[in-house]
């Protein structure tokens, strides 16, 4: 059996938490002999400031790079909001997604059947919801040069920010969302601006060829980001696969968030590219909740997000689907067993700390692997 290299990076906040409870799934994972991982953890964030002055030590971004895959907690928190700019908590996830050109990011938004009701759309809109939006990470207006703010006197200032997209950088993530749907309902909604934006007709241009070239069997359909935005809220379930690039993956990936009814809930992967000789990518896996410095350290935090990114790393790093989706039904009999912790709770709903919802998921899965 092969041995999976894993860091784990717990970070701030309610970070430590939610990762202990995957910790717990890995260990059982190991005990039973279904997976063999190795695992070393390492500082990034304000914890890594307090430590090393810095938002994440050479010593750990060593160990990031020789690891099949990274599982990232969370980081930031109003403790370090004087710090230094190129040293805040954010700069050390931004680094790990930089030097390991993680240039796609997953965002499942996915809603069970038990959470209905706690979305912000009527039940018949989001119940059964399953979109996966591609967001292109490394390129366009948030890197784009020149990125500047020049005085221009009496009182006035001038900011540029600057769209910038090769068309190699439009091919490789329009790659990523057509293999995807291969695997999915095999229908691609690749949203840009081109009605207004140069970026907008490049990127459309190149998806339609890719398309063409390389993935004539997956429907494609094009759609202007800002009525995307709005079909999102109006009839979410028209989509399967959306692409589209740094800016308004951004934006259309929180707008899905939150038909699901908590970002607590929801999981992600940055990808790289897959290397010719070892067939392995770079990636990191994270859920999307943030630290919420507010509820650290109570038992409060929602560790679903955690343990299904924990799942992402099982699908799309070391080739265990048929686990990952053990995983998924694992958190799906949970939830509709009514157990449910402080984010999502309802009337009529039981109350689970933190450690009680990952021990009830393990045992769900344990009892699945029977």
């Amino acid at each position: 059996m092969a041995t999976h290299k894993l860091l784990l990076l717990p970070g701030d906040g309610i970070g430590p938490e939610v990762m202990g409870e995957v910790k717990r799934l890995i260990d059982w994972l190991n005990s039973a002999g279904i997976a063999k991982f190795e695992t070393d953890t390492g500082l990034v964030g304000g914890s890594a400031y307090d430590a090393h002055k810095v938002s994440i030590s050479e010593g750990d971004m060593a160990k990031a790079l020789a690891a099949d895959a990274i599982i990232f907690g969370a980081v930031g928190g109003p403790k370090w909001d004087a710090v230094p700019y190129e040293v805040r908590p954010e700069a050390g996830l931004l680094r790990l997604r930089k030097d390991l050109a993680l240039f796609a990011n997953l965002r499942p938004a996915v809603c069970y059947p038990a959470l209905a009701e706690a979305s912000s759309l009527k039940r018949e809109a989001v119940e059964g919801l399953d979109i996966m939006i591609v967001r292109e990470l490394t390129g366009g207006v948030y890197f784009g040069e020149p990125k500047t703010i020049t005085d221009l006197g009496n009182g006035q200032k001038r900011a540029v920010d600057t769209q910038v997209y090769d068309t190699y950088e439009i091919e490789r993530i329009g790659r990523v969302a057509f293999e995807l749907a291969r695997k999915r309902k095999n229908k691609v909604t690749s949203m840009e601006k081109r009605n207004v934006m140069k970026s907008g007709v490049l990127w459309n241009e190149v998806m339609t060829q890719v398309h063409k070239r390389e993935y004539s069997d997956v429907t494609l359909e094009h759609q202007l980001a800002d009525s995307g935005g709005m079909m999102l809220v109006k009839w979410p379930k028209q989509f399967d696969v959306i692409v589209t690039d740094n800016l308004f993956g951004d934006m259309l990936s929180d707008i899905a968030a939150m038909l699901t009814g908590s970002l607590g809930m929801l999981p992600s992967a940055s990808l790289g590219e897959v290397d010719v000789k070892s067939k392995k990518r770079k990636a990191l896996y994270e859920p999307v909740h943030g630290s919420a410095p507010d509820i650290a350290g109570q038992g409060l935090a929602n560790p679903i997000a955690m343990i299904s990114s924990f799942g992402m790393a099982l699908r799309y790093s070391f080739d265990m689907g048929a686990l990952a989706d053990k995983v998924d039904a694992a958190i799906a009999a949970v939830l509709a067993s009514g157990l449910r912790t402080a984010d999502i709770k309802s009337e009529g709903t039981t109350a689970a700390s933190t450690t009680q919802m990952g021990e009830a998921i393990l045992k769900e899965l344990q009892k699945l692997h029977a």
